[in-house]
């Protein structure tokens, strides 16, 4: 039986990482950021959003996601990551009691599954944020 106040924390935390997801969608980084750009222009889109975030958040030993919003998690992948690696490492940091979810942002699409371990998992596609050049 599902009790009222889990499905409640479920709303919330479906709220919470659509407000960070919502933010990250402003990103507009080029075409070959390194990872430190990226995570530049991360900060500027939160802090424009009003969300306060820690970066390089430990969650354990050698355990570091890259930003933290609250409970969700923010973690930034360069280039095409190994799929199942990125799973792994999800994985890993949702089974911290810090984290209810968590957003990748890739700079190309991948498929990651919809929750790990009950939390949900969004992916922000830079490559699908930037849109047609025009010269």
């Amino acid at each position: 039986m599902i009790r009222a106040s889990s499905c409640r924390a479920d709303a919330a935390v479906e709220r919470e990482i659509a407000r960070v997801a919502d933010a990250l969608a402003a990103l507009r980084v080029p075409a070959e950021p390194g990872e430190y750009d990226i995570h530049g222009e991360i900060a500027a889109a939160l802090a424009a959003a009003g969300l306060c975030y820690d970066h390089e958040y430990r969650l354990g030993p050698r355990c570091r996601v890259d930003f933290r919003v609250g409970r969700i998690g923010i973690e930034v992948k360069k280039g095409r990551p190994v799929a199942r690696a990125l799973r792994d490492q999800l994985a890993r940091y949702l089974a911290f009691d810090a984290l209810e979810g968590i957003v990748v942002v890739a700079q190309k699409s991948l498929p990651l599954p919809a929750a790990l371990d009950g939390k949900p998992v969004r992916l922000v596609s830079l490559n699908r944020l930037w849109g047609v050049a025009l010269p």
